[in-house]
């Protein structure tokens, strides 16, 4: 309140509060002088418009000093809205960042040039086998797809067979040592057919989408479970980002182990497609749990080297992280699975007759469409028959189907 104001005019000084107007004394300097000697500055020529441009300050300043609810409320939300640009610029920094470290083998094959055609492929598979396809199939009859589904499955095993070798002979049977294998990011001929053979797994996930849509348009949609739809969306989606930057090396084994255990797993399949005829060739379907579980103990430990392993240079870690909680995650499952339907004692005790969903005349629906008559598989397509005693056996399968108590049922 000491500072001093100069008259441009008269070149008299004054301090600030003498040079304001009494009415604005009080609200400025909180006190009001009325001294007839602190007011002869008014008479002073040029006065007038110094006290205008004084008051014409303070009156702005007021409106600005002047609080209003409506304007706390548009910053909080101004606020909030900078903080989630800034956030999302700096994601896109991030990926953009991250992806100038991406493979430039793979960035012009197909569906690799980015995020978006994969992420409306996944996303239309969910909407159509959770909403569109029950909902087209509520008033239709279920199709008939037998044939389709025969000629499915074994092509599933011939296309898996085709990637094993391709595995094999770009480098798990040709070089790697089953230990710290890093990915070649070279042009050798060989680096680029592992990085290829990995994007022909990739593709398979898509056409593996087939299981479900089949479920769909036969209206077992009760088999359609969270578990089922979330892995078959999940698995392209992070293995787009295995291809983009980690197409070879140690975090393809388990895709190799996967292809060996669908050529057993669709070949299955495919012959219970075909009929009772040919129930009696599947006398192996009794190991179809037991392989479950050693794909996934030998994922789980041959990833769990990693940890153990010092000075291995590989250059995306996060891959093998999630591998290996996959695989992990599996496991306990299909442990779990065993523990209840064999360790327990859950499995249906032989020579029972009065099986509700075995009994004769009750042709209860099966999960995979096909009726259990007089305790007799017929044509089950994804169904086991024990010869020997003509009754459902307990057994897991590794697209998530399972008998327990004579009923087909569906675990995750």
């Amino acid at each position: 309140m000491g500072s001093i104001v100069i008259n441009p005019e008269t070149g008299q000084k004054y301090t600030f509060c003498q040079s304001l107007p009494p009415q604005h004394r009080q609200t400025i300097c909180g006190w009001e002088e009325t001294s007839a000697a602190l007011d002869n500055h008014h008479a002073a020529p040029g006065a007038e418009s110094l006290e205008r441009l004084i008051s014409d300050r303070c009156t702005r300043g007021k409106k600005r000093r002047k609080p209003t609810r409506g304007r706390h409320h548009s910053g909080g939300a101004r606020r909030i809205t900078m903080a989630f640009d800034s956030l999302t610029s700096k994601a896109v920094l991030l990926y953009q960042e991250w992806l100038q470290q991406a493979d430039p083998r793979t960035e012009d094959w197909p569906l690799m040039s980015s995020l978006f055609p994969q992420t409306v492929i996944i996303i239309s598979y969910i909407y159509f086998v959770t909403t569109l396809g029950p909902r087209l199939m509520e008033n239709h009859k279920p199709f008939d797809l037998k044939k389709a589904m025969i000629a499915y499955n074994f092509s599933i095993v011939a296309f898996s067979l085709y990637l094993i070798y391709e595995f094999l002979m770009s480098g798990w049977a040709n070089g790697y040592s089953y230990r710290c294998d890093v990915v070649d990011y070279s042009t050798n001929p060989l680096a680029v057919r592992m990085a290829w053979t990995c994007w022909l797994y990739y593709f398979s996930k898509f056409i593996e989408m087939l299981d479900t849509i089949f479920f769909v348009l036969r209206k077992k949609t009760s088999q359609v479970t969270f578990l089922h739809v979330f892995h078959h969306s999940i698995m392209p989606f992070t293995w787009w980002f295995g291809i983009k930057f980690s197409a070879g090396g140690m975090g393809t084994f388990h895709a190799l182990l996967n292809c060996c255990v669908h050529v057993v797993m669709y070949s299955y399949y495919a012959m219970c497609a075909m009929g009772p005829a040919y129930q009696k060739y599947l006398w192996w379907k009794k190991y179809m749990t037991t392989i479950q579980l050693v794909q996934f103990v030998m994922v789980t430990v041959h990833i769990g080297q990693y940890v153990f392993i010092k000075d291995c240079p590989y250059k995306f870690p996060v891959f093998l992280y999630i591998v290996g909680l996959y695989g992990l995650i599996f496991l306990v499952l299909f442990l779990n699975f065993w523990y209840h339907a064999y360790t327990k004692g859950k499995r249906l005790p032989k020579g029972v007759p009065n099986s509700k969903a075995l009994q004769n005349g009750n042709n209860g629906p099966h999960a995979n469409g096909v009726h259990h008559a007089n305790r007799v598989a017929k044509g089950a397509t994804n169904g086991i028959l024990n010869v020997k005693t003509k009754v459902v056996a307990n057994v897991y399968h590794g697209n998530g189907f399972y008998h327990r108590n004579g009923v087909h049922k569906r675990e995750g």
